[in-house]
């Protein structure tokens, strides 16, 4: 119980740090920024606002200038749930990636994450 207090005030002291050294995010011209808009729609971030790791997604997907759906899997059951049945394990964070006719991408671990996201979008 005192490890959870613990990690609950530093995470989210981590959280509140990293919301006031932020970095600017990327700038696209309107009709960039409408393309990619369109490309991250089927991108969901099942992430804990106090992970450090959750943490470190979410400020690259800032600083690209991504608008990326976040559902935070430790507060709505209902994440929580499509993580563990369709993604296979409650890990966080976790980047579901939706194409057309295609399965499901659950891509876990921050640095395959942020590589992904660098690599399409930066």
């Amino acid at each position: 119980m005192l490890l959870k207090i613990i990690r609950n005030v530093l995470g989210y002291g981590i959280a509140a740090a990293d919301k006031l050294t932020r970095p600017k995010a990327m700038v696209r011209s309107p009709e960039q920024q409408a393309r990619v808009d369109a490309q991250t729609a089927n991108l969901t971030l099942y992430q804990f606002t106090a992970c450090p790791f959750c943490i470190k997604t979410r400020r690259a997907i800032h600083t690209l200038g991504l608008t990326i759906q976040t559902l935070d899997a430790m507060n709505d059951a209902q994440a929580r749930n499509a993580l563990q049945q369709m993604g296979g394990k409650v890990q966080v964070p976790c980047l579901r990636i939706q194409e057309a006719g295609k399965d499901d991408i659950w891509m876990y671990e921050s640095g395959d994450i942020i590589h992904y996201l660098q690599q399409n979008f930066g």
